[in-house]
């Protein structure tokens, strides 16, 4: 699989194959990633619902480590510290995502978090001209401006009620660091010659002490902790967060953004608030109006258009 940089879009290619074709195991495995987290923020909202959001974080991502442990034995050579370093940083804007993600997903509905990550797509191009110093085309802009239209679309009942919420707006700041993510991780890929399952468990044991010590600091003097819910929907909902959440997903993840350009794995990623929209209205009851739902095709739309291939004109 081949890629050609023009004016911050991505066209692809290979020897007699279509620019349009280009589809592997990599992004395969990202499309099925897709489907599995737009379920994610239903289960994770009634998650929510019984356990504190720091506490449910640092539990999923404990056991996410544990479940890893063997995946960790690449470490132990003499890379280790770059192994280390590479996922630490990672694991810090990891964390940083899921507080605001799972915060946003306890005050918002699961289908407006849904679409409203996405709008990562309409940001990562930017973030590659900030970081990797890659300009956008210049339909970017107008792409930009119709994801941020749509995301007010998605917070209102009417025209005349546009506004973000609490929840809306740290959907929207976890869009940005996920972009974030996905361009760091290509920048950092050739410092470490980690697996990405070794750095996907790196990357949870981070995340689980970071949550916790957060945790245990903005708690009460008494530091008082809660025991996880005896129910079986909520470890049912644990065990699909973590096994197919988190170390199957952040692996493809890790795995795809090492070989594949930020915009086009954002594009994958963006059939994800369609799924989740859906598993929310038909799994999980919830409704959207003709106004949300209008506002969530302009943030699919945008994000279908800002990563679509450019023509060679060479």
């Amino acid at each position: 699989m081949g890629s050609k940089q023009k004016g911050g879009a991505v066209a692809w290619g290979a020897p007699g194959a279509s620019k349009w074709a280009g589809i592997g195991a990599a992004e395969v495995m990202l499309l099925l990633v897709a489907a599995v987290w737009g379920g994610s923020y239903a289960v994770a909202k009634q998650a929510t619902q019984q356990l504190p959001v720091l506490e449910f974080i640092a539990l999923r991502f404990g056991l996410t480590f544990v479940v890893l442990l063997p995946a960790l034995r690449p470490l132990f050579n003499t890379q280790w510290r770059q192994g280390l370093a590479v996922g630490g940083l990672l694991g810090a804007n990891l964390l940083a995502i899921f507080v605001c993600e799972t915060f946003g997903v306890s005050l918002t509905s699961a289908s407006n978090a849904a679409f409203l990550i996405s709008l990562c797509v309409a940001i990562t191009p930017f973030v590659e001209w900030w970081l990797l110093g890659q300009r956008p085309a210049r339909r970017v802009f107008w792409a930009a401006g119709l994801s941020a239209f749509g995301a007010a679309m998605l917070s209102a009942t009417s025209p005349a009620d546009l506004s973000l919420g609490w929840g809306d707006g740290l959907m929207v700041i976890a869009a940005f660091l996920r972009a974030v993510m996905v361009c760091m991780t290509r920048r950092l890929a050739g410092r470490h010659a980690l697996p990405a399952l070794t750095l996907t468990a790196v990357q949870s044991g981070v995340m689980a002490i970071g949550a916790a010590a957060i945790s245990l600091v903005a708690s009460p003097a008494n530091g008082t902790w809660h025991m996880p819910p005896a129910t079986a929907s909520f470890w049912w909902g644990m065990a699909y967060l973590v096994l197919l959440c988190t170390v199957f997903a952040f692996f493809a993840q890790n795995h795809a953004a090492s070989r594949s350009s930020p915009s086009r794995v954002s594009l994958l990623m963006g059939s994800e608030p369609v799924f989740g929209a859906l598993i929310a209205v038909y799994g999980f009851g919830e409704r959207i109006g003709p106004w949300g739902w209008a506002g969530g095709l302009l943030i699919v739309v945008a994000a279908w258009w800002v990563t679509l291939p450019q023509p060679d004109l060479r």
